[in-house]
């Protein structure tokens, strides 16, 4: 079955929901969205996705979308599809360049404005095992047991987490997960969500509507996304075939110390008689 909306877990969707001037509003929106205290946002200026170093052997940073609220404010708003080793700490080594950038020539007091990453990411990444869609991480005192700054701030939307349905959505917050997740599976816009900014969505997101260009790019994005998405499920695979071939290497050496016989084990774990031989000589 054809897609009637747009994927916004590809480049081009993403860029076309959130990063056209004539789609400020949806940014806006989901910003508020997340970061409540920014409710007064009225205006967001795109800047260049591409912050270099102070010097050219410095490596460069490439953001998503990187934009400036009316108040000089930074939001760096970024897709992650494959989990990273360092995702944490590339996320806030990104960060440093929206606040350096700030800084002025000559004598300056350092009241940098505020500088907000948010991730949203198609796997999971934290630590701690929890059910949260959300992380929401700031500057914290331990010892006081006070927020240090709220200057700093990073989001982390960890969408394979969220799972509510439709008549379980009961935010404008729960809403924007769901349309992020599920808009290219819908084939028209549900009674749930019939608020301005969602009908706005699905109206940006018809393919149909598209251009032969933007068709073009969104089937070259989409690919992409899709070679990206089959080869996670190929490490995913080997990563539980190689699981289980473990498991029985190890109940195997259990039962060669107990004094099991090869056919046993054989028996159990499907190993070959000559695998067990040459376990049980290395033992």
């Amino acid at each position: 079955m054809t897609e009637k909306y747009i994927n916004p877990f590809t480049d081009f969707g993403f860029k076309k929901i959130f990063g056209e001037e004539e789609n400020k509003d949806l940014l806006i929106d989901f910003i508020q969205t997340l970061l409540p205290e920014k409710s007064n946002i009225t205006s967001i200026n795109y800047l260049k996705t591409e912050k270099l170093g102070r010097a050219a052997s410095e490596r460069k940073a490439i953001f998503d979308l990187y934009c400036e609220n009316d108040k000089g404010e930074k939001f760096i708003v970024e897709l992650q599809r494959a989990a990273q080793e360092y995702f944490k700490e590339r996320s806030i080594y990104y960060s440093t360049f929206a606040i350096q950038e700030q800084a002025k020539r000559g004598k300056w007091d350092f009241n940098w404005q505020g500088v907000y990453t948010i991730a949203i990411m198609d796997f999971a990444f934290t630590q701690t095992q929890h059910e949260n869609v959300k992380t929401q991480v700031l500057l914290y005192d331990i010892e006081n047991n006070v927020v240090f700054s709220e200057k700093l701030q990073y989001i982390y939307l960890e969408m394979s987490k969220f799972t509510k349905t439709l008549v379980e959505l009961n935010s404008h917050y729960d809403k924007w997960l769901f349309v992020l997740k599920n808009l290219h599976l819908l084939d028209a816009v549900p009674k749930e969500l019939q608020e301005k900014a969602f009908q706005k969505v699905f109206n940006v997101a018809e393919i149909a509507k598209y251009k032969p260009q933007d068709r073009q790019q969104y089937e070259a994005s989409l690919k992409h996304y899709r070679d990206i998405e089959n080869s996670l499920d190929l490490q995913h695979k080997e990563g539980k075939k190689e699981g289980r071939e473990e498991e029985k290497l190890t109940i195997a050496k259990n039962a060669i110390l107990k004094g099991v016989d090869n056919q046993f084990i054989a028996d159990i774990t499907s190993l070959s008689l000559e695998q067990i031989e040459k376990l049980r000589n290395k033992m």
